[in-house]
């Protein structure tokens, strides 16, 4: 992950990029998901496991780190004699771009508004450093 603005704008980046990069999420989150988007059914802890060739602690944490950034769901599976298990689905990719694009224009926002308050702030300074002293 780049440690500034102009390096990660000088970085190739792909579509799945934007989840490392907007939701802070590692590798193997973006391998997870795309597993479950590759994929025709929900897929348990154990499948997605499997699919990553991990231990199914790392496939668990993986899906929570997901789950949390909201691109995959949960659903509950009940057994017929009692009982249930969880699988996991991505959930509607035009609902996670929309959200993406909400949070890079809110970003925007917050960071076009801290431009104009370091523009303030320093043009007044330079304007008082550069002014002729009155005695």
């Amino acid at each position: 992950m780049p440690d500034s603005m102009s390096e990660m704008l000088q970085q190739d980046m792909e579509c799945e990029g934007l989840l490392e990069c907007i939701h802070s999420l590692k590798q193997i989150d973006r391998q997870v998901f795309r597993i479950l988007n590759e994929v025709d059914d929900p897929l348990t802890v154990d499948d997605i496991a499997e699919e990553i060739d991990r231990e199914r602690s790392t496939a668990y944490r993986s899906v929570q780190r997901l789950m949390q950034a909201g691109v995959i769901q949960k659903q509950q599976v009940n057994y017929d004699q009692g009982g249930y298990y969880h699988v996991y689905l991505p959930r509607d990719t035009d609902e996670i771009a929309r959200e993406m694009q909400r949070m890079l224009n809110d970003w925007y926002a917050q960071m076009g508004q801290l431009i104009g308050e370091f523009d303030e702030k320093y043009s007044e300074e330079s304007e008082q450093a550069h002014s002729p002293s009155q005695y």
